[in-house]
This record gives C-alpha cells, structure tokens and sequence, in this order.
C-alpha cells in the first residue's frame, strides 16, 4: 500500500502564488501577513524581489476566480493561495458571493491540477472575521500550512493532479510511487 502525504519541511523550492481580494481589507491584509509568516519561517523567499512567491490583489472574493486561472495556467505555480473574507449583510449578496468564489475556484483547481488553497473566510459579523484573522487566530497561517503540504505533496507525485491526462484518463500517481518505492527497497 503506497501512503501519499505532504510535508512541511521540504516545501523550501515550491513555487507559491497569493490571489487576495482587497474588500474588506482590513482582514484580508491580516490573513497576508499571517500567510507570509508561514511562508517564510518555512524556506519561501516572501521579500520584494523573490522569484518565488507573487501576490495578484482583486477587487473582492468573487474575482479570485479568474485570476487564479490565469496564474494557474502559466504552469509557473505548484500552489496557489486565494485571501479573501465575505462578511454577511442584509442581502443574499452574502451568498452568491461566497458559492460563486468557492465553486470557481474549486473548478479551476480540478481543471488545471493545481491545488488552490481556499483561504476566504465567510462570517456573519466583523468580530468573528477579525478573530479568524488574528485576534484569536490567523487563519492565514492554516492557508499557508495548507499549501505548503499540498504542493509537496504533488511534487512527491511527481506530477499536478490535473495533468498528464487525456480525455479523463490520467497518468496514475500511486502506481507511479509504489514503482518508485519498489525501486527503492532492499533486501
């Protein structure tokens, strides 16, 4: 039986984008700084000239979307990160919001085969958007830690889930990991 995980400790080379949506900045700059900590007490170069890391602002969480897409599909990217936070108001805005970032993004992550960290938090008020971005907790940081094991994981496979396929029907990565670690046993 072949186990497939992801680390932290060897996700130092991972190329990382950051896709953050500006409304509601006062969270979502919360959430960057929590992210860009993780990221760089884990080997990822977060400074101004990195070749590592680039951050693309949106208007809000609806637009992480398209241009999650578009960084994905440069092939640049093992891990994408999106930051946003939709706080509910008196309207369904709220909703339509919230299914439409999370569907996007989880189908341009199945149709490119890069991860994409969800990282948009959905809260009825303020207060509890402000403790999930660090007045109890920065779930920035989580988002990091997310992507930092699913893109050592695909690295481990040797390929991004999505690719490699024709019509649906893809390169296997657990039958290429058992070969590979067949290949590594001794007797």
């Amino acid at each position: 039986m072949a186990t497939l995980e992801g680390t932290f400790e060897n996700s130092s080379s991972l190329r990382v984008a950051i896709v953050i949506a500006r409304f509601n900045d006062l969270i979502t700059n919360k959430l960057l700084s929590g992210c860009l900590d993780c990221l760089s007490r884990h080997g990822i170069d977060v400074s101004e000239s990195s070749s590592q890391l680039d951050i693309a602002w949106v208007p809000g969480s609806f637009e992480l979307p398209i241009v999650s897409q578009g960084l994905a599909r440069t092939g640049k990217y093992e891990v994408l990160i999106t930051l946003g936070a939709v706080i509910r108001g008196d309207t369904p805005h709220f909703d339509v919001v919230v299914s439409e970032a999370s569907k996007g993004i989880a189908t341009v992550s199945r149709e490119t085969g890069i991860p994409i960290v969800f990282g948009v938090l959905t809260t009825d008020t303020m207060q509890q958007a402000l403790e999930r971005a660090g007045i109890k907790n920065n779930l920035g940081w989580s988002y990091a830690l997310q992507a930092l094991e699913m893109g050592s994981l695909t690295k481990e496979t040797g390929q991004s889930w999505g690719r490699n396929t024709v019509f649906g029907v893809g390169i296997d990565p657990i039958s290429k990991l058992r070969k590979r670690n067949a290949a590594n046993i001794r007797l």
